[in-house]
């Protein structure tokens, strides 16, 4: 009996041992990182496609060499952005930002937390050597925003676009490898169309919730209460409130668009994100700023072919 014991123990530790030996392996371990990225890579890219399509389709148009990392990126946005909808304590959606603040600095210590979009943002960032303070930016202006209050004015609202959607078209632009000053002037003022254009549409929502966050000088200076806001229909001075706030996106993508001549044509998928602003403001426009409108609360059907011909035509 002891024999046979004698021999499985001895067929166990060659076991252990092999698979210690063959764990260790330079290509086992090369594989072992690559499903792990590949892993890690695809969640990112789910999270993006299910939280959001717009970005989805236009990092599928990007260069195959940043298309990985613009939806590491834009994975990490919605993480960050989807807190102040998860959360109904101030101090909960904190903790969550704290994490992702911990995060950055445990990224570019090179030991990143076990999360998926951590661990892929951490190889995005060295790869690309991805500048700190645009990541650190969009955190701090997530916790300044989890009041849910209005804005103040025009100019703060257009500070959080600056410091969320200009911040990544920044992060986007080095994954890109640009580094051009015109780009960078291109990408703040479509970072900030983004930004606004992303407020009104969630005009709706955020009703739906009770919450306001236009602008308060422009609903004083229309005369504009939040009741009237909030009961969800198109009187036409809240058309006048949409009408004036919209106008300043577009104004902003017009600048953008004064830059074009002198951005780098490298720098051109990185702005595919316009194709998706300009489409929501056609659609306004044309349901007289009814921001309630039905047709301002589906999705564009044309965006994919609106996106392909933008990236076909090099503009923005």
């Amino acid at each position: 009996m002891a024999a046979p014991m004698r021999s499985h123990a001895k067929s166990c530790a060659k076991t252990i041992l092999f698979k210690r030996h063959f764990n260790r392996c330079p290509k086992v371990i090369k594989l072992q990182r690559k499903s792990a990225s590949t892993d890690t890579s695809q969640y990112c890219m789910d999270l993006v496609r299910k939280s959001d399509y717009e970005s989805f389709l236009s990092a599928l148009l990007l260069p195959q060499s940043a298309r990985a990392s613009a939806f590491a990126l834009r994975a990490f946005n919605v993480e960050t952005a989807s807190i102040n909808d998860n959360v109904t304590e101030k101090h909960i959606g904190l903790m969550r930002l704290q994490f992702w603040k911990d995060a950055i600095a445990k990224i570019y210590e090179g030991a990143p937390p076990q999360q998926p979009v951590a661990m892929e943002l951490s190889r995005v960032v060295h790869r690309h050597k991805l500048s700190k303070r645009w990541l650190t930016r969009i955190i701090e202006a997530r916790a300044e925003t989890l009041d849910a209050k209005p804005y103040q004015s025009v100019e703060e609202l257009e500070t959080y676009a600056e410091n969320t959607s200009s911040s990544l078209l920044y992060l986007t632009l080095e994954a890109l490898g640009v580094k051009d000053v015109n780009a960078d002037h291109a990408a703040s003022h479509i970072g900030k169309a983004q930004g606004i254009v992303t407020l009104l549409r969630a005009t709706p929502y955020h009703v739906s919730r009770r919450q306001i966050l236009l602008p308060l000088d422009v609903t004083i200076k229309h005369n504009v209460s939040h009741e009237a806001i909030l009961r969800g229909n198109a009187e036409q001075p809240v058309k006048d409130v949409i009408y004036d706030i919209a106008s300043i996106a577009h104004v902003h993508l017009e600048t953008a668009r004064s830059f074009k001549a002198s951005v780098p044509r490298e720098a051109l998928p990185a702005f595919l994100v316009t194709a998706a602003v300009e489409a929501y403001l056609r659609r306004l426009q044309k349901v007289n700023f009814d921001v309630f409108h039905k047709n301002c609360l589906k999705k564009e059907s044309l965006l994919p072919l609106l996106l392909w011909l933008q990236n076909k035509r090099k503009k923005f």
